[in-house]
């Protein structure tokens, strides 16, 4: 009986010791339980704010930015192509398109395409000035709706860059500016940044590469290091520290704060030249120094762009710098520029939301073809870069130079040297019969942008650019028989040709006979001073003759150099009209 009682009773205190332990397991599996609940529920909470390490808005940014740029070179060539490459222009395209066909045995085909890639060569040539019209027409539509929607595909960037392309190789002496090509590798990137038929802003199935945000940022880094290092081998005022003292009043085009700024005082100038050197340098070499460090550079990069900008017309080759410039920025660094609880930025939050959550979609068999393509990108830069590099660091550097023919990575720099006096080609034309006669009336004509007139302001152009005025530039401290394009304008002009005079401000001749001769002046110009006596007159120049820049000349005595060089007489040319 006693056995069996206590028997009983460890029956009974087992049970309850289960009991105990039961209550405690399950205890215990509620509290983890509630924690992975608690997990879940933080995962499933959505994003308030934008996460670093992705780039949806990058791309936008980007894409618009060169859409933007896009935009303003196909309207420059709308507006000048004819005159310059056109029917009657100045060089026309066509006679340069017969010159390569019969250098490479007077067939058009794969011979002719890789010396001058161009879609020119399937075009009807009967009409060149509406296939000019119709590139830059398709080309500023197609710019025109990326800018505006900030979405594109491969195929939309992939037309921009091969329109534009078609037009710089045909483009000739036109379109010999470094800014060609850094338009044209900047838009090859961009065409990586898109998936292939998509039209959307954020287009789930296709994230942003970070291969492709890095080609950006590489070039950003060349150009920069390109610029920098062509002036520390070049001008002595470079290393001297004096190269600003000068670069205001002697840059292509000035405009009116370069007037300004031109004045300031000598340790300002030492300051800026110590600044672009440590811009151009020293900061690009952050790129490589994590995020923060990174964007650092960008927004380094991106005022100095500003402040070139500001103080002169050079042309859309600033704005065109910051593009790649953005690359160095993320989401979360660019969110700022979009509206919140709406559109890309909401979609990128709930996506970045999904990524936290893990329920990032598997790829599909087309993503992984595209990482295939991304890699493929970044190997191709790399192998084009090797030349580049090399000449980065050889100490016969050149700049502005392509070392395959799509123009795909290059070499970069400007203002490698300095001018240090202004001077200007100045077209003068009389009716008068005889050049010699002392009493003979020469008038100006003017130019659109380029300083002539002394009372005339500096404009304010940039991102447009008039071509012309930059090869003025050029041609003012070269000979005239270094720039024989001078002498066929003469030639126009004797003529009062539409076509040239459309390129020019003012001809005096307008509504009267076309003038007898025309010759071309050299003077040397120079900033009036701010509160001087001939400031309080309006003169924004003062300028002093230095000689002939070219003698007067006439239609008759033109006939045999245009002869020799195949160029249409004026006045037959103006018949045909």
């Amino acid at each position: 009986m006693a056995e069996s009682g206590e028997r009983a009773e460890i029956s009974v205190r087992k049970r309850r010791v289960g009991s105990k332990r039961t209550e405690t397991d399950s205890a215990v599996s509620g509290g983890e339980d509630g924690k992975h609940s608690s997990s879940d529920a933080e995962k499933e909470k959505p994003l308030l704010s934008l996460q670093p390490g992705t780039y949806w808005l990058t791309r936008i940014v980007l894409l618009r930015s060169v859409a933007f740029i896009y935009f303003v070179a196909f309207s420059v060539a709308y507006n000048q192509n004819k005159q310059l490459i056109g029917e009657h222009g100045l060089m026309p395209c066509k006679s340069y398109l017969r010159s390569v066909k019969r250098y490479v045995g007077g067939k058009i085909g794969m011979a002719a395409m890789a010396y001058t890639p161009s879609v020119l060569w399937f075009f009807d040539w009967s009409d060149m000035d509406a296939n000019l019209d119709g590139i830059a027409l398709l080309g500023m539509a197609l710019s025109g709706f990326v800018l505006v929607m900030g979405m594109a595909n491969m195929v939309i960037m992939l037309t921009l860059w091969v329109l534009y392309h078609s037009l710089v190789n045909v483009g000739q002496l036109w379109y010999s500016f470094g800014w060609e090509s850094q338009l044209l590798e900047t838009g090859f990137l961009a065409i990586f940044l898109c998936p292939v038929w998509t039209l959307s802003q954020v287009p789930h199935r296709c994230p942003p590469s970070l291969i492709c945000i890095w080609t950006f940022r590489w070039l950003i880094v060349r150009i920069m290091l390109g610029a920098g290092l062509i002036k520390i081998r070049g001008d002595k005022c470079w290393r001297d520290l004096t190269c600003m003292d000068y670069h205001y009043e002697t840059q292509p085009v000035p405009n009116p704060m370069s007037y300004y700024i031109h004045r300031s005082p000598w340790w300002f100038h030492r300051f800026e030249t110590l600044s672009n050197h440590f811009v151009e340098l020293i900061v690009p070499f952050f790129t490589f120094l994590g995020r923060r460090m990174c964007m650092v550079n960008g927004a380094i990069q991106i005022l100095f762009q500003v402040v070139l900008i500001v103080s002169g017309n050079l042309s859309f080759l600033n704005w065109l710098t910051i593009v790649p410039s953005l690359a160095c920025f993320d989401d979360a660094s660019l969110g700022f520029l979009f509206r919140s609880g709406a559109g890309a930025k909401e979609a990128v939050l709930e996506i970045q939301s999904e990524d936290v959550a893990g329920r990032t979609p598997a790829p599909t068999k087309g993503m992984l073809i595209r990482r295939v393509v991304n890699i493929s990108l970044g190997i191709l830069i790399g192998c084009l870069s090797i030349p580049v590099v090399m000449n980065l660091l050889s100490s016969r550097q050149v700049m502005n130079t392509s070392f395959d023919p799509l123009r795909i990575v290059n070499t970069y720099g400007a203002f490698g040297s300095i001018t240090k006096e202004r001077t200007e080609v100045i077209f003068q034309g009389t009716l008068s019969p005889d050049p010699k006669d002392p009493e003979a009336l020469w008038e100006e004509y003017q130019f659109m942008c380029k300083p002539g007139d002394v009372y005339r302001r500096p404009c304010l152009l940039s991102p447009y650019h008039y071509r012309l005025d930059w090869l003025m530039w050029f041609a003012a401290f070269q000979t005239y028989e270094q720039s024989e394009w001078v002498i066929h304008i003469a030639g126009r002009l004797l003529s009062n040709d539409s076509t040239v005079l459309s390129l020019l401000d003012h001809n005096p001749f307008q509504g009267r006979d076309s003038p007898r001769w025309v010759r071309g002046e050299h003077f040397r110009y120079k900033f009036s001073q701010p509160g001087s006596a001939s400031a309080a007159q309006g003169k924004w120049w003062l300028r002093k003759r230095i000689g002939a820049y070219f003698p007067p000349v006439n239609l008759e005595g033109l006939r045999g150099y245009f002869q020799s060089r195949n160029w249409p007489h004026p006045h037959l040319q103006q018949n045909r009209k």
